[in-house]
């Protein structure tokens, strides 16, 4: 073991055959969840992304073009963890920002603000249950977002699912275990060029390298294409 798995005592995480009610060890409010640590603490959603609101004045006052780089920064704050279900909001407000600052037409706190409350009702784990990774669902999110799609929209509706379906592809394509850090990389990195093909903005995308792979247990290490050692 390294340096992370559970947030209270570090202990490898267990995921379960069944969902079971199980106590948050920070707030005490009982959930039905499918992991928990080997020693049984549990940790809800929403303790996991205490902190998160944090990210609105970073972001507003950002002027930076590369979703990337403004990631970098986020998930260098205290509040975020090696993995978890932050990143489902934070991937999302980061292109939202990169985007507005490369000449996007949104109103960016109204765009956060919505950012936060879709990225927040993706649960922790989707990847594996659900078959759809939250970083790829964020940057949906995000395309929804800038064009205004609803459920009875027409194009809108499409870009926003072919968004989704375009990061999923490149998430899958690498395999897994999950990674949050590499899946938030490969679902950004998607959407730029998405967002330049389909809306003609040009954000910008610097080379990824990662410097969080010490801290995954699970990396891939030279099979993950933003380790240092990739092949």
């Amino acid at each position: 073991m390294m340096n992370e798995e559970c947030l209270i005592c570090k202990a490898p995480l267990v995921y379960l055959d069944k969902e079971e009610l199980l106590e948050c060890a920070i707030c005490h409010k009982s959930f039905a969840a499918n992991a928990r640590c080997e020693k049984g603490h549990y940790v809800c959603d929403a303790c996991h992304q205490k902190g998160l609101d944090q990210i609105y004045a970073l972001c507003m006052n950002s002027d930076e073009k590369d979703p990337v780089k403004l990631y970098k920064k986020i998930v260098a704050m205290p509040f975020c963890h090696m993995h978890g279900p932050e990143h489902h909001t934070i991937v999302g407000a980061c292109l939202l920002t990169a985007y507005r600052n490369a000449g996007g037409q949104i109103d960016l706190a109204d765009a956060l603000w919505k950012m936060q409350t879709r990225g927040q009702q993706i649960p922790g784990g989707v990847c594996g249950f659900w078959g759809a990774c939250g970083a790829a669902i964020s940057s949906g999110i995000f395309l929804s977002i800038v064009t205004g799609a609803t459920p009875l929209a027409g194009k809108e509706w499409g870009l926003s699912n072919q968004m989704t379906a375009a990061s999923l592809s490149a998430i899958g394509t690498v395999g897994g275990p999950r990674c949050c850090k590499r899946n938030s990389y490969l679902a950004m990195k998607e959407a730029v060029g998405f967002v330049r093909d389909h809306l003609g903005i040009e954000m910008e995308l610097s080379p990824i390298v990662c410097g969080h792979f010490r801290k995954n247990n699970q990396c891939l290490k030279e099979n993950c294409p933003f380790h240092p050692g990739s092949k």
